[in-house]
Order: structure tokens, then sequence, then C-alpha cells
């Protein structure tokens, strides 16, 4: 399937996965349009892009809690391209801590974000990607079948996103959307404003994600990938 001069709108696509996907959008001539909370963190990704690709690109701020700033973001993409083919559920956060120390801020703020981030974004546009018989995609977690200790917020919101995928691509799939959620292991990212370093090359890269939404949408128009599970070749013992 050609991919060329499709429109995708990206969400928390300022950095880590999110800014990985976008420049393997850009590498096969896709326009995009990535969101991120604040103009400033917009602005930082959007110098990052290559010269020749700064045509093809627009940075939104909004934030994926509100609806308000999801339609906005999407009535921005259609308004300069037209149309609104691929839209990835990107943006999360994550609080870890057992149950006697998580808090319920943190509680609300990944399952906002997380989950209910997810239904806004798609929500916001379920009629263009209708319209063009596009592609919703997720980027939910290993966390979204393998529980783990300090991990119930997490869990609860993974667990949901791939729930959530799952049953709109089966509402979805009859007016020719597709739908699937990439579910990676370990990734070197800034997940958590943590900074990668060497020591995180055995990890999956932003950009092998980014790879892996490339060929999800160039596969045969026929064949649907709802779930999509990718961990490290290696584990960090054996790296």
């Amino acid at each position: 399937m050609n991919i060329q001069d499709k429109i995708a709108l990206i969400t928390g696509g300022t950095k880590g996965i999110g800014l990985g996907i976008a420049n393997a959008m850009l590498n096969e001539g896709m326009k995009v349009a990535i969101t991120g909370r604040t103009q400033s963190s917009v602005d930082e990704a959007l110098s990052s892009i290559k010269p020749e690709y700064k045509n093809q690109i627009i940075g939104i701020p909004g934030d994926v809690i509100s609806l308000e700033d999801m339609q906005n973001a999407v009535d921005s993409v259609t308004n300069k391209w037209g149309r609104l083919d691929v839209v990835i559920a990107n943006a999360g956060v994550g609080h870890f801590a057992s149950i006697e120390e998580l808090t319920p801020q943190q509680w609300h703020e990944v399952i906002d974000v997380n989950l209910t981030g997810v239904f806004n974004t798609v929500k916001a546009s379920l009629n263009a990607i209708k319209s063009s018989k596009g592609y919703f995609i997720t980027v939910a977690s290993l966390a979204g079948t393998n529980f783990f200790a300090k991990g119930a917020a997490y869990n609860a919101s993974k667990f949901g996103l791939v729930g959530f995928t799952q049953a709109i691509m089966l509402d979805l799939r009859q007016d020719g959307v597709k739908c699937s959620t990439i579910m990676p292991g370990s990734v070197a990212t800034h997940f958590n404003n943590r900074i990668p370093t060497d020591a995180d090359a055995w990890k999956i890269q932003p950009e092998d994600i980014g790879q892996i939404t490339i060929d999800l949408l160039k596969m045969h128009p026929r064949t649907l990938p709802s779930k999509v599970e990718v961990r490290p070749s290696m584990p960090p013992s054996k790296k």
C-alpha cells in the first residue's frame, strides 16, 4: 500500500516513540501533525526535524485529557491538508507505586492520560477517519497483558487501552477503518522524564516502533494485525 502523501496526527509526538513514528512517516513522504502539552515542547520537537521535511510537519499544542484540545488538533490538520488518514494515539504517562503509596492524583492522571486521552483522541477524529477510511493505531504496552508489582495504575490504564482498541476495531472495521494497538516492552525513551543513556542500547529504540507503524500502514487492506507485541530481542543481562 502506498502511503506517500497520507496525513497523520500523532499525540505525544514531541519526543520518544511519538517523535520516532513522526520521523519514520516523514521518511515515507507522509504529512504529519504532532501534539504536545506545551508550545515549547512542540517548538523543540519541530526544531529537531531535518530541514528537507519542514514543509511536511506541523506542531499543535494540546492536552489529550481535553476533548476540546483534541478537536482543535483534528480541525487544524483538516483545515491545512483537507483530510486525516492516520491517528496515532501515543501520549502516555506512568506513576509506579504500591497501592498503599499510590495517590488519588497519580491514579487519575494515569487513567486520564493513558485511557480517557485515547478516547478523546479517537472521538475527536472519528468523523475524519471514517471519511478517509483511515487507520487508528494506539500505543499500549506489554503492561497491557502482564501485570507487575507497583503497576496498579499503569496496568489498569494499559489493560483498558488494549481492550478499548480491540473493541473499537470491531465497531469500525465495517466502515473500512482499521484499528491496531502496538504493545512495546522496554523502549529507550524519555518516558517519565528519564534521559536515555548508552546503557539503554539493548532496548527497543523509538525508530523501531516507527518502522512497525510503517509496516502496519503498508499492510494489504484485507489484512489487519489487531495487536502487535514487541520486546527487546535479548534481555539486558545478555546484551
